[in-house]
């Protein structure tokens, strides 16, 4: 089954009781049992919700994993996985991650005693060389937020694989569509599925897939004991959503090399991030002064925190998405405060670039 046939007919489809094409939401939190201990399936919705479990299964089958998990954010899902390990060991993580991911790990688990250092992950010998006795886990962002840079990560199963490390990638930007990492050697793969899986700007969640068995086994426990879990509502938004994300990347991807190709010549853009693929563009505009300009001046873009949505969004990552860095290190990482975000959308590529053309000048 090839890819956009598999986000239409893959997972759990329909309901075989009435023949509903749509997977019911099975709004409820408990379940008779038909003897102490003997339920068909289900116990608990916390444990398990029929509703959230065709959207796992469908995750799990783009992803090409073996367990899939919905949980109630992004965050949701990689505090989850964090979980996984101890204080006192050592997490590598990209340098360029989204702002929340850095809070979560100097601020939150911090005072857990989990460790972690930032490397720039695009240059393996920089990976290796920051690797530490006590290290566990290689943290890929790939491409990286808001710089797009891109890491190797068939090289990141390799320096895992030989030194014994679990390699974790969000896949938020490139999504299933564009990248699959288990297929290149990742054990645990997450996304914030509010963007490009949702789609519409209308729910929050966060999924995992996992490459092995124990890991789903450790992964659903942490799931049910936390309880960080999507409902089911959420969960047949989600569900809808995906079902077209392969022809929402076709056309944002589309409209996102013509804007790209666009910014690139415009004298007033002194740098543009664009890996030449997905729906995302970074470009500099020189000052906070200038940025907070062409963005006063935009009637097409919405000027918002998240991405990846039909409609398409603008940020200043510096005062939005990132301001929880600290000013010092988003500078060193060429985060600026001129620094604009750009998720194109599914509208017409001609308007988008009118739009941005008028607000430059």
């Amino acid at each position: 089954m090839r890819l956009k046939t598999k986000m239409v007919h893959g997972g759990i489809t329909g309901d075989k009781e009435t023949g509903a094409v749509s997977v019911p939401i099975y709004q409820t939190s408990t379940y008779q049992q038909e003897r102490a201990g003997k339920h068909l399936g289900y116990e608990y919705s916390r444990t398990g919700n029929p509703t959230r479990h065709a959207l796992e299964t469908m995750i799990t089958e783009l992803e090409n994993g073996t367990s899939g998990f919905a949980f109630s954010s992004g965050m949701g899902a990689m505090t989850s996985v964090m979980m996984l390990f101890q204080a006192g060991d050592h997490i590598l993580m990209t340098d360029d991650v989204y702002g929340g991911s850095y809070r979560l790990m100097t601020q939150v688990f911090k005072q857990f005693e989990l460790e972690n250092t930032f490397v720039d992950t695009s240059y393996p010998d920089k990976v290796e060389a920051a690797i530490k006795e006590n290290t566990k886990a290689l943290f890929i962002e790939t491409p990286t937020n808001p710089l797009l840079k891109i890491t190797d990560l068939e090289k990141m199963a390799e320096i895992a694989k030989k030194n014994n490390l679990l390699l974790i990638v969000d896949n938020t930007f490139a999504t299933p569509y564009w990248q699959q990492p288990l297929d290149l050697g990742a054990d645990i793969v997450l996304h914030s599925a509010t963007k490009y899986l949702g789609g519409h700007s209308d729910v929050v969640a966060g999924l995992v897939a996992v490459r092995t068995a124990d890991l789903a086994e450790s992964i659903h426990f942490i799931q049910n004991a936390a309880g960080a879990i999507l409902g089911p509502q959420d969960a047949w938004l989600l569900m809808r959503g995906m079902k077209t994300l392969g022809l929402r990347m076709e056309a944002i991807g589309a409209n996102a090399k013509a804007i790209a190709a666009f910014l690139e010549q415009h004298e007033k853009v002194s740098t543009i991030y664009y890996p030449g693929f997905g729906g995302m563009i970074s470009f500099d505009t020189g000052s906070l002064a200038q940025a907070e300009k062409v963005l006063s001046k935009l009637q097409y873009f919405t000027l918002a925190e998240s991405l990846g949505a039909v409609e398409s969004l603008i940020s200043i990552p510096a005062k939005m998405t990132h301001a929880s860095i600290p000013k010092e290190r988003r500078e060193a990482l060429g985060i600026t405060d001129g620094l604009i975000r750009i998720s194109v959308g599914i509208e017409d590529v001609d308007d988008l670039i009118e739009d941005l053309q008028q607000a430059l000048e």
